[in-house]
């Protein structure tokens, strides 16, 4: 079964990030961190782990500041959904044309 939340110590030994990194991310509004019922620490789910490896990417291999980390992620949000929307457009449209020619048999 896959893990579905991280701790913060988790978090921080998978990516080789301090604590103060996260809690920039968190600060910024790039990454939210989950308090659980059953847990009484922040946890981060899936989603925010990529978030973060994004993050460490965008800062350490590109040099992109905290508010340019913001931006491309959102930008890349939106990209995601318009994907999503093209896809649904193409499927609907192969739908017809299959309908259609059915009607030619």
């Amino acid at each position: 079964m896959t893990k579905k939340y991280w701790s913060v110590t988790e978090v921080v030994e998978f990516f080789q990030v301090d604590e103060a990194f996260l809690d920039d991310l968190e600060k910024e509004n790039i990454v939210c961190s989950s308090c659980r019922d059953d847990l009484s620490h922040k946890s981060f789910s899936h989603g925010e782990m990529e978030k973060v490896r994004l993050a460490k990417i965008l800062m350490d291999e590109m040099d992109v500041n905290l508010a340019g980390v913001e931006v491309v992620l959102q930008m890349r949000k939106s990209m995601i959904a318009m994907r999503e929307q093209f896809d649904a457009i193409l499927e609907d449209l192969a739908r017809e044309m299959e309908e259609k020619l059915k009607g030619f048999s």
